[in-house]
């Protein structure tokens, strides 16, 4: 799968662009182009896609045979969009838990997760995140206020990876050729236990109220990559700054939340 969002939305961490991307022989691309090699790289009768004008493009290849585990899914509705790949354990407790029917799969459930966030908040985001058990990688993308959220379960079974496209677009994929061809030495595996808010920016859901560090990324030739991000375990957050409007799920105070737990 694959997901492009205009750094206007997006706002990713700075230290996800490497300096080296300019200077090597091989550049990042552009969004466009990126986009053209994934789908022509792949059979266009099993391939589907879709863009936002200049914000964001979608794009994923129907799994064959199909994976239980590794289950590639998209849904979209009410302008909320939604690439999901692999599987929960706990799907049938999860779809009671929000009203969805029986027949709803995971694309369906996170994209209404998403939605009660959103419209229903503030809630403890990171806590909703934490509440889905078992392998699994998403994407949303509302197109009604230009959100973007993206979540890596922490067991480490799905792998998603991101990087800086030629003009800071950020590119979002499963398949890490495609990021290296399009973003040169920009990119780095997204970090398992990790979601990322266009707004709210990279946080742990396994431990929000720690602070996230970079680390550089440096490859077999000594050429600077872009960073890892884990938790750094000796810095804590006082509080998580309220931001947007109060339709915007990011409005959470996590600090307070768990102060009064």
């Amino acid at each position: 799968m694959l997901a492009i969002f205009h750094k206007a939305f997006a706002h990713p961490p700075e230290e996800l662009n490497s300096p080296a991307s300019q200077r090597g022989p091989k550049k990042p691309k552009l969004p466009e182009e990126t986009l053209a090699d994934f789908i022509s790289s792949h059979d266009p009768t099993n391939t589907f896609s879709m863009s936002f004008g200049q914000a964001a493009a979608l794009a994923y290849v129907r799994p064959y045979p199909a994976h239980p585990l590794h289950q590639l899914l998209f849904c979209g509705n009410d302008d909320i969009y939604c690439l999901f790949k692999g599987s929960l354990d706990n799907l049938c407790m999860m779809l009671k838990q929000y009203g969805l029917s029986k027949t709803a799969n995971e694309a369906m459930l996170v994209s209404e997760a998403y939605r009660t966030l959103r419209d229903r908040g503030p809630y403890p985001a990171d806590q909703v995140v934490k509440d889905l058990e078992g392998r699994f990688g998403f994407i949303i993308y509302d197109s009604k206020t230009g959100t973007v959220f993206t979540a890596l379960g922490s067991d480490g079974g799905v792998k998603l990876y991101w990087g800086i496209a030629l003009d800071g677009s950020v590119v979002i994929s499963d398949d890490l050729e495609v990021i290296k061809d399009g973003c040169a030495k920009s990119f780095a595996p997204f970090p398992t236990g990790f979601m990322f808010h266009s707004e709210g920016g990279l946080m742990s859901f396994e431990h929000p109220m720690n602070m996230v560090k970079a680390v550089k990324r440096v490859d077999s030739q000594g050429v600077i990559c872009g960073a890892d991000f884990n938790v750094d375990k000796f810095t804590r957050v006082n509080s998580i700054p309220r931001t947007g409007s109060a339709m915007n799920w990011t409005n959470w105070d996590t600090h307070q939340m768990h102060e009064t737990a």
